[in-house]
């Protein structure tokens, strides 16, 4: 009986890269004499596209971290951090979760480090975020996706019913 070989899954990090960056605090210097409590609010977003070269992908992690006080803005800052990856002899179900999960996992110190520094830099206290589960929010991302789903069909067959 011959042997069948099962092709192993390749992964390979092309290029990893920012490709937009913005930082506005448009209430300085006066905000600088105020004391302030900030509220933060950060915006999280995934996308990817298969690239022309076989088996390559495009990820990008978009964060954008708001920073109010006193309904003024102390800050605004927002980094789109990309990520060019091989993606090659995996089962069609797994690409997805590399994808979506895997690969913003890799991308996310870059955008955290990147986030922190610009913060600093524009004259404000560190920026820490936290680590993010990119596996669950892939999860609740596809669950979200499946129940969108159904509903519309839901909806013509009462339609349809009626």
């Amino acid at each position: 009986m011959a042997e069948q070989s099962i092709p192993q899954g390749e992964f390979l990090i092309q290029k990893i890269y920012v490709e937009d960056v913005s930082v506005e605090s448009p209430n300085t210097p006066s905000i600088f004499q105020e004391t302030f409590k900030p509220e933060a609010n950060i915006d999280l977003n995934t996308a990817s596209e298969a690239l022309p070269t076989p088996n390559a992908h495009k990820v990008s992690l978009t964060i954008t971290v708001t920073t109010k006080s006193a309904n003024k803005t102390v800050f605004l800052v927002q980094i789109k951090q990309v990520g060019i990856f091989t993606v090659a002899n995996f089962p069609e179900n797994q690409i997805g979760h590399i994808l979506g999960s895997f690969c913003p996992s890799i991308l996310f110190p870059y955008a955290r480090e990147m986030l922190s520094s610009l913060v600093t830099r524009a004259g404000f206290p560190d920026l820490q975020l936290a680590p993010i589960n990119f596996d669950a929010l892939y999860a609740q991302g596809l669950k979200s996706q499946t129940q969108n789903q159904s509903e519309p069909e839901q909806e013509n067959k009462k339609e349809t019913v009626q």
